[in-house]
């Protein structure tokens, strides 16, 4: 267990922005910060990071909370496990029970993953840096490479002996359990029951996670025996999904931001030749073809990826391949050819780090150009493949989500090909047509993701905190009609919003607005559980002499709680500079003038509350057969119609008699 002094320690010192940023990339909107939704596939953004409340909010899938619940959303943790990832990020000590052999045991199976993970990083580097083959075999090799040992430190690069099981004996010796080193890939039972080593003789390439903990390895074999596999890779696990993870990552978020771009290649190798070069917004597909989760990594950070490919056949049947995946997740790309068939690692060696970055500047070129210039090399003169090659060209277009971009393309692909435009876009738009037709069975109009409404609900389902280790799925929006709902809603925003302001009309004094609000809600009833149990606490909070803030429902156990006051506390929109700096338009601020707000949504809800009274009533004389039973109802509707007209009176509306 945590104390509370600590937990208030890393929650107050925890920022929101900073958090999320490490994450998310995050741009200036009015108020907020916004960004592409890390817990569901966007191109236009619909999370919002609000610096002032220290909270955020997916108006797509409904994601929102506080920083311990984004780390725990993010990253499938339970609440210790936020808290301790936060106080490590903020250097805010938390007591622990000392680590043992039988506390080690008693980890839940996913940590286990983690920590004999860790465990086999150290143990490899450890081998690397002072076992005696480690450093006459692989830090041998790692140096005829040309590969600092700065570099080597930074990735946590190892070695492992060959030897059948010297890790496992290590890892068992240390109190970790076989289970896990098999459930981890890093050791292998055969047919006879035998556990022995995965990765023996083999340099190794620990991979990190998007928060820098290990959840894999790549080896790569130091013989020369063609029948021994160059590389061997873990395999999926519950902690290591290869097609969700780029390699660098950890190292080159931060520096993708920054620069943003990122750098694509295509091995472990790559990625430390270009980090060698300094420059350090670059990643690998981890041994894997490139795929949609790893481009959407990338577009958290960046638009914009370069492609460094090897410049043999394969390379470049690589590179196009992954152009037209990452055009089609609305990135833009460019690639750099290598000469003479090097790739980034074997040409950053040949030239040094300086020409390295000069060729790379300089020789970067737009994917139209490239994939055009490829190709029609192929072709030479025959006209039939030329036909071909122009298609192949278009449909690489037609897969662009942004129609600016793509007639952008088509105007250039068409000096360059030598094709007349229009004939250029009657072929993107049968290709767009014939994909639509496909994917849609053709009955429905075709409308642009860029046309649909980013903010797809008003609030998540009720159930999206059932299961936290899922990731909710983006849900269509149902427009609410309930009024009531509406209205009780309002004034759980008020108290949320001005609860903690004091009343300053009607000469009432040393009053807050929370407590005004909830005396003039002793006749109403709320009806939805949610804004109740709100209601119920708020009240309960103050008649313990305590004046609740919008935090203490941010931070309630129930998650139900958290994301209504969520919702509530923020907005998909906000209000642009130019109405009054360029228009003189000015609208007023609710702020402005409290008692109108709070006013205003008290008597809406007490209207609307009257209107189903009302109704009731009117239900009731209908089926109502007993005269004096019938004189009563109607003096009820008389008197309640009376107050109706008061609320309405203020309100501003008329009623029709």
């Amino acid at each position: 267990m945590i104390d509370q002094d600590t937990i208030n320690k890393i929650t107050e010192t925890a920022r929101i922005e900073e958090v999320v940023g490490d994450f998310v990339t995050l741009k200036k909107r009015g108020s907020s910060l916004i960004g592409n939704c890390p817990f569901h596939n966007e191109k236009t953004p619909s999370f919002h990071v609000s610096v002032a409340k220290g909270i955020y909010k997916c108006f797509g899938c409904g994601k929102g909370g506080d920083s311990v619940h984004f780390i725990m959303d993010h990253e499938k943790y339970s609440y210790p496990e936020a808290l301790k990832f936060l106080a490590n990020k903020y250097n805010i000590e938390v007591e622990e029970i000392v680590q043992s052999p039988q506390n080690i045991e008693a980890q839940n199976a996913r940590e286990s993953l983690y920590i004999v993970s860790e465990y086999a990083a150290n143990y490899f580097a450890n081998e690397l840096w002072t076992g005696e083959d480690g450093r006459a075999i692989g830090l041998s090799y790692f140096k005829e490479r040309g590969f600092r040992e700065d570099i080597l430190k930074k990735f946590q690069l190892g070695y492992s002996p060959d030897a059948w099981d010297t890790l496992i004996q290590s890892a068992v010796g240390a109190g970790h359990k076989e289970e896990y080193l098999e459930k981890t890939g890093l050791a292998i039972r055969n047919d006879k029951g035998r556990l022995y080593d995965r990765f023996r003789g083999r340099v190794l390439f620990p991979i990190h996670n998007f928060t820098g903990r290990i959840i894999g390895f790549g080896g790569r074999t130091l013989k020369t025996d063609k029948n021994v596999p160059k590389y061997v890779n873990s395999p999926e696990s519950d902690i290591y999904h290869k097609s969700n993870v780029l390699y660098g990552l950890y190292h080159a978020k931060k520096a993708i931001r920054d620069a943003d771009n990122c750098y694509l290649v295509e091995g472990y190798a790559d990625v430390l030749a270009v980090h060698q070069a300094g420059i350090e917004n670059v990643v690998a597909s981890s041994g894997t073809s490139l795929t949609t989760e790893q481009i959407r990594l990338i577009g958290r950070f960046s638009e914009n990826v370069t492609i460094l490919y090897d410049g043999d056949a394969a390379g470049i049947k690589a590179s196009l391949r992954g152009l037209d995946m990452i055009l089609e997740e609305g990135l833009n790309v460019k690639v750099v050819l290598f000469p003479d068939g090097h790739d980034p690692d074997s040409y950053m060696h040949h030239v040094g780090s300086g020409e390295f970055k000069k060729y790379i500047e300089n020789n970067r070129k737009d994917f139209i150009l490239y994939k055009a210039g490829i190709l029609l090399k192929e072709a030479g003169t025959d006209p039939i493949k030329r036909a071909g090659i122009i298609r192949d060209i278009v449909e690489s277009i037609a897969k662009i989500p942004d129609d600016i971009k793509a007639s952008v393309f088509i105007r250039e692909c068409s000096g360059l090909l030598q094709v007349e435009e229009r004939i250029l876009l009657s072929e993107l738009n049968k290709i767009r047509a014939a994909k639509f037709k496909k994917t849609s069975g053709g009955n429905q109009p075709q409308t642009s993701q860029y046309q649909q409404n980013p903010y797809q609900q008003d609030g998540p389902p009720d159930n999206l905190f059932e299961n936290p280790g899922e990731v909710a799925a983006p849900v269509e929006q149902v427009e609410t009609t309930d009024h009531n709902l509406i209205q009780e809603r309002e004034i759980i925003r008020l108290l949320l919003a001005f609860g903690h302001e004091l009343v300053t009309w009607d000469k009432i004094d040393n009053m807050y607005i929370g407590s005004f609000i909830i005396q003039n809600l002793a006749d109403v009833t709320f009806e939805d559980e949610i804004c109740k149990l709100i209601i119920d606490t708020y009240r309960e909070e103050i008649e313990n002499g305590h004046l609740p803030v919008a935090s203490q429902f941010i931070k309630n156990e129930d998650r139900r709680i958290v994301d209504l006051a969520i919702t509530l506390s923020t907005s998909p929109y906000s209000l642009s500079e130019n109405w009054e700096n360029k228009h003189n338009i000015y609208v007023r601020d609710e702020s402005v003038n409290l008692k109108a707000t709070i006013f205003g949504g008290l008597y809406h809800l007490k209207k609307n509350k009257i209107g189903k009274m009302l109704t009731d009533i009117t239900k009731e004389l209908a089926s109502e057969t007993d005269p004096v039973n019938q004189e009563i109802l109607m003096q009820r509707h008389i008197m309640i119609k009376g107050v109706e007209r008061d609320i309405s009176k203020y309100l501003g509306t008329v009623i029709l008699k």
